[in-house]
């Protein structure tokens, strides 16, 4: 589990008048991943194996080789948002071993 600190959308809060921005923000999955490889690799770590990392986890996420579990609800696309507050926990599943496990429950 990688624990992101979910940065505040000042501007909206600003825009809108509405203070109810300031306590949950809607972000897209690919943008908590970004905060999630930058927490996992480190905050020194060079900007190419950053960019690397970041890459490779949303090839990932595409093909399917595993899904996203963002404060409990699972993602399958980047593109889709997420709304969270404070503190976000992002967990990496693989999809196929968790069908392996349900069949040998079954057997």
């Amino acid at each position: 589990m990688i624990r992101v600190r979910v940065p505040l959308d000042l501007h909206a809060v600003a825009a809108n008048g509405c203070g109810a921005f300031a306590l949950a923000t809607p972000l897209r999955v690919r943008d908590l991943l970004s905060l999630a490889v930058r927490e996992a690799i480190g905050t020194r770590a060079p900007q190419d194996k950053f960019a690397r990392s970041l890459r490779t986890t949303l090839a990932g996420l595409a093909s399917g080789r595993f899904t996203v579990h963002i404060d409990g609800r699972t993602f399958q696309d980047a593109d889709q948002v997420v709304v969270c507050g404070g503190i976000a926990d992002v967990r990496f599943f693989t999809p196929v071993l968790r069908a392996a496990v349900r069949q040998s429950e079954l057997a």
